[in-house]
């Protein structure tokens, strides 16, 4: 798959959607969005390939919008698909559309070679999820050089693409957030700091999740700067990082995983907001 059939993957959803461009990312590629369901009552918002070589996790998501477009449920729903679309690109396609010969050098150079399969971050080789300002740089896995992955930036939200996904974030005021990842079967709750009450919420929330998708519910821990930890540091709301595929599927995770995390997934906005 090339980064022009991965759009139009993406752009299928338009058709029984409300499709719309959120906003685009460092090199001018537009950032996918849709909503399905109804404008009034709570809203979620759902967002995927923050992680570029995650970007599975987009097409999971165009399955997930067809399928609550479907079947009514308490609400509506925002997907974000491509929250990072340069890195996406990267992996698929390789880093000569970028028009900038010493860019292509420089991320050329930081990837260690011209194979950006395994690539997670964006065009300027900062990870997008350790970007927020929640905690920033506070992860143990954090890098603090432009790297394929974990470099946290050079201060927070210093990215066009995560203050898209702020701004947004913003403007819906959302009852909850969900972010797709890979890998593990694992749904990370919570985060340090959160008041206790909220926590108690978080959790039985992320049972209930849980129920449905049958993945393990974890306490988010040694994690800082991800969307999901600036959703709850934020607006005090519930959110969640959901990592889809086995933990021993290797990266990049492919295509051969979607059905089974389709059916896994399928009731996810109807059980968070029904």
């Amino acid at each position: 798959m090339n980064y022009g059939e991965f759009e139009q993957r993406i752009k299928s959803v338009a058709e029984i959607s409300d499709f719309f461009i959120v906003g685009y990312s460092l090199l001018s590629q537009p950032i996918y969005a849709a909503h399905v369901g109804s404008y009034e009552g709570r809203q979620v918002i759902v967002q995927a390939a923050i992680h570029a070589r995650e970007y599975v996790t987009a097409l999971l998501c165009a399955e997930l919008t067809r399928y609550a477009a479907a079947r009514p449920f308490g609400g509506g729903a925002y997907f974000i698909y491509n929250a990072d679309p340069d890195g996406i690109r990267l992996v698929l396609d390789g880093a000569d559309f970028i028009p900038c010969e010493k860019q292509r050098a420089f991320l050329t150079s930081v990837n260690g070679g011209t194979d950006f399969s395994l690539y997670k971050a964006n065009a300027n080789a900062v990870d997008l999820n350790v970007n927020f300002d929640a905690d920033w740089g506070g992860g143990a896995q954090n890098r603090r050089c432009p790297s394929p992955e974990s470099f946290i930036g050079y201060y927070p939200m210093s990215e066009r693409e995560v203050n898209v996904l702020a701004t947004f974030t913003r403007k819906i005021s959302p009852y909850a957030t969900l972010s797709y990842h890979t890998k593990g079967e694992v749904i990370y709750y919570g985060f340090p700091g959160q008041n206790e009450n909220s926590l108690a919420r978080d959790e039985a929330v992320a049972y209930r999740l849980s129920a449905v998708t049958g993945y393990t519910p974890v306490l988010t821990r040694g994690s800082a700067g991800g969307y999901k930890d600036w959703c709850i540091r934020t607006f005090d709301i519930p959110a969640f990082t959901i990592e889809i595929a086995p933990a021993t599927a290797e990266h990049p995770v492919g295509e051969e995983y979607l059905p089974e995390a389709f059916e896994q997934n399928k009731n996810v906005l109807s059980a968070l907001l029904d």
